[in-house]
């Protein structure tokens, strides 16, 4: 059977060698607890901004395993993922709403 990749199972280094450990992915960040949302001691982040330490706060106070900034143009779906944190941010940077959905 062909392989459908021009290089299978390897990566081209930028100094034009074939690296495997490129192919390999690190885990992500580490979940305390069982990854699973509750927003509702989330309310005190309507009206803050939208900077690395809330987000980060919310993250953790949620227990999500995932957040997501949702900006004024982000097109969003409508999957439902018990995991994810929805943070809602208006034009000036300011968070509208937060969810688990």
């Amino acid at each position: 059977m062909a392989s459908l990749f021009r290089y299978p199972l390897a990566a081209i280094t930028l100094a034009g060698t074939l690296s495997l450990a490129a192919c390999v992915s690190t885990p992500g960040p580490e979940i305390k607890g069982p990854g699973l949302c509750k927003a509702d001691a989330l309310g005190w982040a309507i009206g803050q901004p939208a900077d690395e330490a809330n987000m980060r706060k919310l993250l953790v106070q949620s227990g999500a395993g995932l957040i997501n900034p949702i900006g004024p143009a982000t097109i969003t779906t409508r999957d439902l993922r018990q995991d994810r944190l929805r943070v809602f941010i208006d034009k000036d940077n300011v968070i509208t709403a937060v969810r688990c959905e």
